[in-house]
């Protein structure tokens, strides 16, 4: 089967799943539920549907148990969206991702506050001949394209 079909596919699961999450499942245990993507097979008899949960583990398993038990009402959202032969079943997966990238930006937060605390350097503020620099850096910006003094028109571009 060609791939932009699996995507499209794809695409149609990811949205009405995540619809039918926010808008329609009126279950207590899913709150704070995002889809983030969706794997559908070859065959489109089964699709994994990656959501990512923000709160405690407990939230996160209670949420993902009733998706499990909501997994038909989605399937029959679905059913009126798509138009296959065959309908996939929904398998709820937790998505790793976004965990996996807030600890990597935390660790890079800390690494460059103690490189920040290591590297501390003074830093030398050379007032001198300030004024013409600020005259060739305004004949430089205006030679470049750059913003013109106000109250002059823009060039003409062509």
């Amino acid at each position: 089967m060609k791939t932009h079909r699996l995507a499209r596919v794809a695409e149609v699961v990811r949205e009405v799943a995540a619809t039918t999450i926010l808008f329609e499942i009126r279950d207590p245990r899913v709150k704070n539920v995002t889809v983030t993507r969706c794997e559908v097979a070859a065959d489109l008899q089964h699709a994994k549907v990656f959501v990512s949960v923000m709160g405690t583990e407990k939230q996160q398993r209670d949420a993902l148990v009733g998706l499990k038990n909501a997994a038909g009402f989605i399937q029959s959202k679905l059913a009126d969206r798509l138009m296959t032969r065959f309908l996939p079943v929904l398998t709820f997966v937790p998505d790793e991702g976004v965990k996996k990238s807030i600890e990597v930006a935390r660790i890079l937060a800390e690494e460059k506050r103690l490189r920040g605390e290591a590297d501390e350097a003074p830093v030398v503020d050379d007032d001198t001949d300030s004024a013409e620099d600020d005259d060739e850096s305004a004949d430089a910006d205006a030679d470049a394209g750059g913003e013109d003094a106000p109250g002059t028109p823009p060039p003409d571009r062509k």
